[in-house]
């Protein structure tokens, strides 16, 4: 039987081929210049898509990485304000699993009307809030229990927190900052926030694992 994580790929593999379809349309070998909201080096890796000498894919994070691919750099950022770069500045905004960490709705109005800007085209993905296991602690119908049971399953039963690379500190404020941190977003609430853009769904076992706004002119 499949792990979750195995499943999460299949469906990443599956999502991404549908971004090169959408890709395809506008490239006709021309320069791309791409911003990956919260992504890494490894996730293209993953994808098999690190030597297109005509894209270039500026990975933006709160953090900078090393990077050991000529086409690829890393700047600091934040994705509710992109006031570094001008209106139509990417040819693509690329996101995966990040809108829903920013704490509140409003935060997210804020990355999605940044997106929208300095983009004109655009791929961000999300969880889905309805999907019966959620996403970042595999905890089935975690997103719809009260927030101290979130926090007191974040601190006594879940085995790792979401942030793989970090190793866990079970203190009652650090629970509660991983338990604030993530807003899973609705399809209704996505389509608010990208109203031009159409949705793509990952099924699993016919529930919708996660949503992807896209828009490509």
């Amino acid at each position: 039987m499949l792990s979750y994580n195995a499943i999460g790929q299949r469906c990443r593999e599956k999502r991404f081929n549908f971004f090169l379809k959408l890709l395809s349309k506008i490239e006709s070998g021309h320069s791309i210049k791409i911003l990956d909201i919260g992504g890494t080096v490894e996730y293209w890796k993953s994808m098999n898509f690190t030597d297109r000498k005509n894209i270039h894919i500026i990975l933006l994070n709160l953090k900078e990485s090393s990077i050991d691919l000529p086409n690829f750099t890393s700047v600091i950022g934040d994705a509710t304000n992109l006031q570094g770069y001008s209106h139509n500045e990417f040819d693509i905004v690329y996101s995966n699993s990040i809108i829903e960490h920013l704490f509140s709705f409003d935060n997210q109005k804020l990355m999605a009307d940044e997106v929208r800007r300095v983009g004109k085209n655009y791929f961000i993905q999300t969880p889905n809030y309805f999907f019966p296991i959620e996403a970042h602690w595999k905890f089935p119908f975690f997103q719809h229990l009260p927030f101290k049971v979130r926090v007191f399953i974040d601190m006594h039963f879940y085995p790792a927190n979401y942030l793989v690379y970090v190793k866990p500190i079970r203190t009652y404020e650090s629970a509660v900052l991983r338990v604030s941190e993530v807003k899973l977003l609705s399809e209704k609430e996505m389509k608010s926030l990208f109203p031009e853009g159409k949705v793509y769904r990952e099924k699993y076992l016919g529930f919708t694992k996660s949503i992807s706004m896209y828009y490509f002119s």
